[in-house]
C-alpha cells in the first residue's frame, strides 16, 4: 500500500508538437517502467497507441500511466494538444494535483497553451514549465522565457538552465545549488530565484534582507511554498531526444510538487471540501472509456477513504447504488494491473458501473458531499451523420451513444423536422476522429453531410380572413365556417391561440378542432415548408350547421383560414443566430472581424484575455458551416471558438428568396 504523501498525480499539457508524449516515454524509461526505446522518433507511440492515433500521429484522448520511482508512485496523464480535444484536458485537470506545461524551445506559445494556462490558474493548480527540445540547433531559451512573461502574465522563476558546449546541449545546471557550483554567467538567475522564494515567507524575507542570502534548505522551503501557492511558476529545461533533464524533472516533482491531500476540492456549490477530515470515502469520475471485452470503464480519483472491488458504492450525484466489478484497474498505458482496493490520492478504473457518468461523485455513504461537476465547452461544429449502408442505422445509434458517454464534448441528437441524426463536436478534426472510431471499433462506416438549417416562418403584419369548408356528397355533408385574426408576437414567444367566440356562434366542442387545424398548418409552414412561429391566432367569429358540422370540417376550415391569413400578413423567413465567442491572438483580430462581417455577423464586443483577445459576436447559423476550419486558416491554427443559440432574426430578402427556391425542391 503506497503512502498518500508519496503519490504524485501530474498532467502534461500544452499545444501540439511540443513533445508531451515523448516526455512520457522518457519518464517511464528513467523509472525503468519500460525498456529504453531504440528509435527516439517512435517514443510518442508509448502514448499514441490507438489505431487512429498511429494513423494521424497525434494524441486524441488522455492516457494514464502509473509507475514507481524509488518509493514514490506516479500517476501521469498525457493530454492532447489540439484545441478540438480540450475536453480531454478538462478531464485530466480534475484528476491531478499538479501540471507540467511542456513547451518547444524552437517554437512559439500558441492559443491552446494560453487557454490551458488560464484553466490551470482558475483551478489554482501547482505547475511548472518544462522547456523541451533544447538540443535543437534553433532552440532559443531566452526567447521562450520572454514569451512566457509576455503572453502568460506571470512571474516565472528559473530553477534550472541549459548549458551548451560548442552549440550542443550538455546538461541542465541546477540553480538550487551553492553559488560555487554554478557558472558565473548564471549567478544572476540564481539570485532572482533566491529573491522570489524569499518573498513566500515572512521569516525568509527577514533573513534575506538581513543577511542577503538563504541556505539551500531555506531556498527549498520557499520554493515548495511558492509552487503550492502558485506565487510563481518554476521553469526547468531539457530534451527528451537527447535524454537530458528527465531525472531532474522527476526529482523536482518529488521534492516540490504537492501531495494529494493538498488538492483544493470543491463541492457542487463551489465551497472547499476538507478532504483530510471527511469520514466518508469520496471519489469523482473524470473519464469514461470503452473497452471491447469489458464495456465501459470508469476512471476515478479517490480523495478520501478506500474503495474495494466487488463492493457496493453510492453514486451520490444520481442518488443510486452501483456495484464495483471484481477487480480495480491501475492503468499503465495500454496495460493494467489489478488490485483489490484503492485509497486517498490514487487514480484507478472500474468496470460494470451501469449508470455512472463523467463528473459523478462516488462514496460509501448516501449522505456525503456532492463534488462540483466538470464544466465542458459546448460543441461548435455539427454534421448530419448517414451510415453508408442502411442496415447499420441501429448499430450507428448504439455506437454514437457509447462515444458520447466517453466524450462530454460530443453531442448527438435527432432532428425530427428533417429526419437527420446530427453529431456535434469541437471541430472537424474532432469529428473526423469520431468517424475513424466508428469504423475501427464498431464496424460502422458513415458519411458526414451539412446539416439542414432550421429556418422558421413568421409574419410582420395583421390580417383577418374567413375559412369556410362546405362539401355535399349525398347524405350528411361537411360544413364549417371560421373567422380568424393573425398578428405577430415578439420573437421567441412561439404560438398563442385565443378563443374570442361569444354567443355560441361556434359550439365549444368544435373550438379545439379549429386550434388543431391551425396548429397542423403552422407545423407545415406556408411559403417554404418550415414551421410557422411567433404568431397569435384569434378565433372571433363563424357559423355551423346542426347536421353537417364535424370535428374534421372545423380542422380543415381552421387550416384554410390560417393559410390565407398568413399570405396576407406579410410572411417572412427568420433564421437561427448564434452567439459566438472567438479566442485568438491580438494580431489576427482585424482579419477575423472582417470575416465575421462578411458572414453577416454583428460584433458585440472585443475583450482582452491575457495576450489574446476574445471576440463576441452574433452570426447566422447558416454562415457558420466549417467555420472552425476557416478560423484556423485565418489565425494559423491559433484561434478557437464556441457558440450557442442566441435568437431568431429576420433573413435578408435575397437570402430568403434563395431559401424559398431551395425549399421548393426538398421534401419536408
Amino acid at each position: 500500500m503506497v503512502l498518500v504523501e508519496n503519490i504524485r498525480n501530474v498532467a502534461l499539457v500544452s499545444q501540439s508538437n511540443t513533445g508531451k508524449s515523448s516526455l512520457v516515454a522518457s519518464l517511464l524509461t528513467h523509472a525503468k517502467a519500460i525498456q529504453k526505446i531504440s528509435k527516439k522518433e517512435e517514443s510518442h507511440l508509448i502514448s499514441d497507441f490507438t489505431q487512429e492515433e498511429k494513423e494521424r500521429n497525434f494524441t486524441h484522448t488522455i492516457k494514464m500511466f502509473n509507475f514507481s520511482y524509488d518509493k514514490f508512485s506516479f500517476n501521469l496523464i498525457d493530454t492532447p494538444g489540439y484545441p478540438d480535444f480540450i475536453g480531454e484536458v478538462i478531464s485530466a485537470l480534475a484528476a491531478v494535483d499538479g501540471v507540467i506545461f511542456v513547451l518547444d524551445a524552437t517554437g512559439n506559445i500558441e492559443v491552446q497553451t494560453e487557454q490551458i494556462w488560464h484553466m490551470v490558474q482558475e483551478k489554482s493548480l501547482p505547475h511548472l514549465v518544462f522547456v523541451n527540445k533544447m538540443d535543437r540547433e534553433e532552440a532559443d531559451f531566452t526567447k521562450v522565457l520572454k514569451e512566457l512573461e509576455e503572453k502568460l502574465n506571470k512571474q516565472f522563476v528559473l530553477v534550472q538552465m541549459p548549458q551548451s558546449d560548442g552549440g550542443i546541449l550538455k546538461e541542465g545546471v541546477d540553480l538550487i545549488s551553492e553559488p560555487e557550483a554554478i557558472p558565473s554567467e548564471m549567478l544572476e538567475y540564481r539570485e532572482k530565484l533566491v529573491e522570489s522564494v524569499a518573498e513566500t515567507d515572512d521569516s525568509l524575507v527577514e533573513k534575506y534582507l538581513e543577511v542577503g542570502k538563504l541556505t539551500l534548505d531555506e531556498i527549498k522551503k520557499g520554493l515548495k511554498i511558492g509552487v503550492k501557492q502558485g506565487t510563481f511558476s518554476p521553469v526547468v529545461c531539457g530534451s527528451t531526444y537527447a535524454d537530458i533533464g528527465i531525472d531532474y524533472l522527476v526529482k523536482f516533482l518529488i521534492d516540490f510538487f504537492p501531495t494529494p491531500i493538498e488538492k483544493k476540492v470543491l463541492d457542487k456549490d463551489g465551497k472547499l471540501v476538507d478532504i483530510i477530515d471527511i469520514k466518508d470515502s469520496l471519489a469523482q469520475v473524470f473519464k469514461v472509456t470503452s473497452e471491447l471485452h469489458l464495456g465501459d470503464v470508469v476512471l476515478f480519483r479517490v480523495f478520501s477513504g478506500r474503495f474495494s472491488a466487488s463492493s457496493l458504492v453510492y453514486n451520490v450525484s444520481r442518488d443510486l447504488e452501483e456495484k464495483f466489478g471484481q477487480k480495480i484497474q491501475i492503468v499503465k498505458g495500454h496495460t493494467k494491473d489489478e488490485v483489490d482496493s484503492v485509497g486517498p490520492g490514487e487514480i484507478a478504473g472500474i468496470a460494470k458501473l451501469k449508470a455512472t457518468k463523467v463528473s459523478d461523485t462516488l462514496s460509501n455513504s448516501r449522505g456525503t458531499v456532492v463534488l462540483k461537476s466538470l464544466e465542458f465547452p459546448s460543441p461548435n461544429t455539427s454534421v448530419a451523420v448517414v451510415p453508408k449502408e442502411s442496415k447499420d442505422e441501429e448499430k450507428l445509434s448504439f455506437a454514437l451513444d457509447r462515444l458520447v458517454r466517453e466524450d462530454p464534448t460530443l453531442r448527438i441528437g435527432f432532428n425530427k423536422e428533417f429526419s437527420e441524426m446530427v453529431l456535434s463536436g469541437m471541430g472537424e478534426l474532432h469529428l473526423g476522429t469520431v468517424s475513424k472510431r466508428l469504423a475501427s471499433r464498431f464496424g460502422v462506416h458513415v458519411e458526414f453531410k451539412e446539416p439542414r438549417i432550421p429556418y422558421r416562418e413568421t409574419i410582420k403584419g395583421i390580417a383577418k380572413v374567413q375559412g369556410k369548408y362546405k362539401r355535399q356528397t349525398g347524405g350528411h355533408g361537411q360544413y364549417a365556417d371560421v373567422w380568424i385574426e393573425v398578428e405577430p408576437l415578439h420573437r421567441g414567444k412561439g404560438f398563442e391561440f385565443v378563443d374570442k367566440i361569444v354567443g355560441g356562434k361556434i359550439p365549444s366542442k368544435f373550438i379545439p378542432s379549429v386550434e388543431k387545424g391551425v396548429r397542423e398548418a403552422l407545423s407545415k409552414g406556408i411559403t417554404t415548408g418550415y414551421p410557422l412561429t411567433d404568431i397569435r391566432v384569434s378565433l372571433y367569429d363563424g357559423s355551423f350547421h346542426e347536421v353537417d358540422s364535424s370535428d374534421i370540417a372545423f380542422q380543415i376550415a381552421g387550416s384554410m383560414a390560417l393559410r390565407d391569413a398568413v399570405q396576407q400578413a406579410k410572411p417572412i423567413i427568420i433564421e437561427p443566430v448564434m452567439e459566438t465567442e472567438i479566442t485568438l491572438p491580438e494580431e489576427h483580430v482585424g482579419d477575423v472581424t472582417g470575416d465575421i462581417n462578411s458572414r453577416r455577423g454583428r460584433i458585440i464586443n472585443i475583450e482582452p484575455k491575457g495576450h489574446s483577445r476574445v471576440i463576441k459576436a452574433h452570426v447566422p447559423l447558416g454562415e457558420l458551416h466549417r467555420y472552425a476550419s476557416t478560423l484556423k486558416s485565418i489565425t494559423q491554427g491559433r484561434g478557437t471558438f464556441q457558440m450557442k443559440f442566441a435568437c431568431y432574426e429576420e433573413t435578408p430578402s435575397h437570402i430568403a428568396k434563395k431559401i424559398s427556391e431551395e425549399s421548393a425542391h426538398k421534401p419536408h
